[in-house]
């Protein structure tokens, strides 16, 4: 679990038990955050969002804001998982 601010807001980030992650990941997953940064202000919770990064894959994180606000790494999906489909019109 990890705990940082983005202007006023004090968020806490923690992993799922489901989730498995280096220290190094957690840590690349912390600072791609911080790289949103206030944006993460315009979630409602309930909500939920995706990271793509190049190292990790998609990361499916679940927004709460009451009575704290936090975020849970509930999923990763490695690149080789995803799939694209073109719809013809």
């Amino acid at each position: 679990m990890y705990r940082f601010s983005i202007k006023e807001d004090e968020w806490i980030l923690r992993f799922s038990p489901k989730v498995s992650f280096e220290a190094d990941e957690r840590q690349a997953v912390l600072l791609s955050l911080l790289h949103i940064g206030e944006k993460l202000s315009k979630y409602s919770h309930g909500d939920a969002f995706l990271m793509f990064t190049k190292k990790i894959g998609a990361i499916v994180f679940d927004v709460e804001t009451i009575p704290s606000f936090i975020l849970t790494v509930s999923s990763i999906i490695p690149d080789e998982h995803w799939y694209f489909q073109e719809l013809a019109n």
